[in-house]
């Protein structure tokens, strides 16, 4: 009888290794990483090249901020209240901060190239900081940069002929180097805020 198990228990042993042989030569092959497969790096994908007009009519582009941090917001002239505010924010943060502000380079650009022609935008950008610069462009270039900073816009048809535009609210920080730092919300702590602007300041060096 003892050799009778001794003998069931060996065979089942053997079944067990076998089946952990079949397992490792399924299992394994299916969690190697493919070479043929992208490679995640967890870098976030925004910023890039664009290209608008100031109020001047002169070119602006991803050139004129390279080695320079600098902030991102998209709005336009009609937005009722969103827009105003934040930029309403923005100017005071940018003097609470002091002299880093200088450091940053703040950009306001607009998302309605339709209705916000260059003298509309120069009359709307008198009641912030004068540091913020006002940008505008064609459709196709206005929808490129905002694909650059990963942003959103869309004309939303309104009654009456009319209509508003919904786009990304947040405004977009961008370190010296050309990298994403992370993004300025407005119901944020106003010292969280300051804090994010210090240290999107200090990406510029001394």
């Amino acid at each position: 009888m003892n050799a009778l198990k001794f003998v069931r228990y060996a065979a089942w042993a053997s079944i067990a290794v076998l089946a952990a042989a079949l397992a490792t030569a399924f299992v394994i092959p299916r969690l190697t990483p493919q070479t043929s497969q992208p490679v995640m790096t967890g870098k976030a994908l925004v910023g890039g090249p664009f290209q608008l007009e100031t109020v001047e009519g002169k070119p602006f582009s991803n050139k004129d901020v390279e080695g320079r941090p600098y902030l991102v917001f998209f709005g336009f002239t009609n937005c009722p209240d969103v827009c105003p505010t934040t930029l309403f924010e923005l100017t005071g943060l940018l003097k609470d901060l002091g002299p880093a502000a200088d450091k940053i380079v703040p950009l306001f650009i607009s998302v309605d190239p339709e209705r916000d022609t260059p003298e509309m935008l120069r009359v709307y950008m008198n009641a912030f900081d004068p540091r913020i610069t006002a940008l505008r462009g064609t459709l196709d270039q206005t929808t490129k940069a905002a694909k650059a900073f990963a942003a959103y816009f869309k004309k939303v048809p309104l009654d009456g002929g009319e209509y508003t535009m919904d786009h990304t609210a947040s405004v977009i920080l961008m370190k010296a180097d050309g990298t994403f730092q992370g993004t300025l919300d407005m119901h944020e702590p106003r010292e969280t805020q300051l804090k994010k602007l210090e240290r999107l300041a200090g990406t510029s060096g001394p």
